[in-house]
């Protein structure tokens, strides 16, 4: 194969879990990116779902942790079409720390939501089903203190969350073990909830 068969994309949402993943990767590992914050954002008026989105933007001072994915270069629209609300932007080497066998000048992306002045939450809050899904890939990858640096570092947390583990509304909802639950549970005790 050719150093153009394969693309890497650094994950810091629901990508970081790997059993949301629906392409053949080809490897993964723990990573950071530097220079960039997550966030979340308010969808547009016109989304599908009334809830809240993650995101990252560019801030000098953070680091961001999730996984640096290797794929082949053929999933690439399929993984566009999953991050449909997401812009592609290219970044290097120098933009993350990693220990992954990445090969030569692989090219590199991360999915971002270019911020839309004057948009503001309303009534959208964080989905419940999202956010398991999101830290239980944490949990796997980084350890339990990654998933209270996710809530601790990720801005706009203050919006609180929808409630809808029961009947999860996020399509790529995971089950979570006892311990999971109860470790989420616990970082995320101090947020509002509203129930579905």
């Amino acid at each position: 194969m050719s150093q153009s068969d394969f693309i890497a994309y650094f994950g810091y949402g629901s990508l970081v879990n790997r059993a949301t993943h629906r392409t053949d990767i080809v490897d993964a590992a723990p990573a950071h990116l530097v220079g960039w914050r997550r966030r979340w954002m308010p969808r547009a008026n016109n989304a599908v779902y009334d809830v809240a989105i993650l995101s990252v933007t560019k801030d000098r001072a953070s680091k961001t942790d999730g996984l640096l994915v290797i794929d082949h270069a053929h999933n690439l629209p399929a993984i566009d079409e999953r991050e449909g609300d997401y812009i592609r932007t290219t970044i290097t080497t120098n933009d993350i720390a990693h220990e992954a066998n990445l090969p030569p000048d692989c090219p590199i992306y991360v999915y971002e939501i270019p911020e839309e002045p004057g948009l503001s939450f309303g009534s959208q809050r964080i989905l419940r089903s999202y956010l398991d899904a999101v830290l239980q890939g944490f949990l796997a990858e980084h350890g339990e203190a990654a998933v209270r640096r996710f809530v601790e570092e990720t801005e706009a947390f203050e919006i609180g969350l929808l409630d809808d583990r029961d009947d999860p509304m996020y399509r790529r909802n995971v089950s979570l073990s006892g311990n999971e639950q109860a470790l989420i549970d616990d970082v995320l005790s101090h947020l509002p909830i509203v129930r579905q």
